[in-house]
């Protein structure tokens, strides 16, 4: 059942206003990928904006939240009619300036609600709950015409405990360094990143993970946050001391900074060994050389990890070179017809088995276009593996196409992964 207030008439109380105030601005904006932001910080959140539109207030509290309404919305967006739906958790928030009442439809034209004018210049705002994994297309209608309209995504997760910072585990070190001299994908540009665990000595016995569209899972404070989610499964145990290696896709050297990777595609969803040529013989001896580290030299300690077209590629990788790569972390994995990637069901079960260990990560909300259905491609790549029972695990989840669903899996995945690395992981690194 969704939630909504629409308050037309506002009556103050002091100990209301306080605190509204309070609720208002103690929170910060967390945001659907189809959502915008805008910069800078804004002391405000869907949820506050929600609470505080529930309290009856007087006029300067009004004025207050018309202030923190502008800024978190920004000025020139709502003027424009640009500003976008906010999303927290399952909580949106939209707002707008007319001078005639508004309102927020659904595509089909039902009404979500009537939106509530704070102050004289026109600034209305509306705020609810929506369902769990769910889209909804809108309308913002004034005096019966469309202002604007957009999309929100609503897809919450609670955080795992182990992506959160804590004072008593010690952080591992990252390095980054470009590398725009490949011979496999050339006229390419990089970035990679590298994770050394805490503490971590040369002679110790150490597997590597290998992470597609790196930059983005090695960012402490990004989605997945692996560094973090590394640092509390090593410290307790639950995986070895792993050297993490985060591979961003290649960019043409003319590409602006906020471009899509042009290579990504290539790079990822292609089948056959080229990925695999790269990591042996460009990536990995760079690594050792820049930062003098080594890893165990046995297959089954060293994993690979991507989702989507990053996810077809860690799996293309390891089944490719076996004797190199024996584990395989994939979420809403593309085993579709972009490049081929939808023959996998068949070539699994056509082939001799292969010594590999396989988690899939699936969403029911996952992508259906013109290359193919995302839930079905990663379960039919699930159904191929235990024909020939692979050391293999589908998680389903409700996700849509990211990394949203992997996250609070990410350090139950890990441990799967890894689970008996202590029996396994004896032999000194090379």
């Amino acid at each position: 059942m969704t939630r909504s207030f629409a308050i037309r008439s506002l009556h103050f109380s002091s100990l209301d206003l306080i605190c509204s105030l309070l609720l208002f601005s103690g929170t910060l904006l967390a945001q659907s990928p189809k959502a915008t932001q805008d910069s800078g910080p804004s002391p405000a959140s869907p949820k506050a904006l929600l609470a505080a539109l529930a309290s009856p207030m007087d006029a300067p509290a009004q004025q207050s939240l018309h202030r923190k309404i502008i800024r978190f919305f920004g000025h020139e967006s709502l003027v424009n009619n640009r500003a976008a739906a906010k999303v927290e958790g399952t909580t949106v928030a939209w707002a707008t300036l007319a001078k005639q009442p508004a309102s927020i439809v659904r595509e089909d034209g039902k009404l979500l609600g009537d939106m509530i004018q704070i102050g004289a210049d026109g600034l209305q705002v509306f705020a609810l709950d929506l369902p769990n994994f769910s889209e909804t297309n809108y309308r913002i209608l004034v005096d019966g015409r469309i202002q604007q309209g957009g999309q929100v995504r609503i897809e919450h997760f609670e955080p795992a405990p182990e992506s959160l910072p804590h004072p008593d585990i010690p952080k591992g070190s990252l390095q980054t360094f470009e590398w725009k001299e490949s011979k496999v994908f050339p006229d390419t540009v990089r970035q990679v990143t590298v994770y050394t665990p805490a503490n971590h000595q040369t002679d110790q016995p150490c597997g590597l993970m290998i992470w597609q569209d790196g930059t983005r899972h090695a960012d402490p404070n990004g989605g997945l946050r692996v560094p973090v989610v590394f640092d509390h499964i090593i410290h307790k145990g639950d995986m070895p001391p792993v050297i993490g290696v985060f591979i961003d896709p290649g960019r043409k050297p003319n590409q602006k900074p906020n471009d899509k990777a042009a290579n990504r595609s290539f790079e990822y969803d292609s089948l056959g060994d080229a990925y695999s040529r790269f990591l042996l013989t460009e990536i990995l001896p760079e690594v050792r050389r820049r930062f003098s580290l080594t890893w165990s030299p046995k297959p089954e300690h060293i994993a690979l990890a991507g989702g989507s077209s990053g996810g077809i590629c860690a799996f293309t990788t390891a089944w490719e070179r076996p004797d190199q790569f024996r584990k395989v972390l994939s979420w809403v994995g593309s085993f579709t017809d972009i490049r081929g990637g939808h023959a996998y069901p068949s070539l699994i079960r056509l082939a001799e088995p292969k010594p590999l260990r396989v988690y899939l990560l699936g969403g029911q909300n996952d992508l259906d276009n013109a290359f193919g259905h995302w839930p079905t491609a990663n379960k039919l790549v699930a159904k191929a593996l235990a024909f020939h029972n692979y050391d293999h695990h589908l998680e389903w989840t409700q996700c849509f196409h990211g990394s949203k669903g992997m996250a609070p899996k990410l350090p139950d995945a890990l441990r799967w992964l890894w689970r008996d690395w202590k029996q396994t992981l004896a032999a000194k690194p090379n």
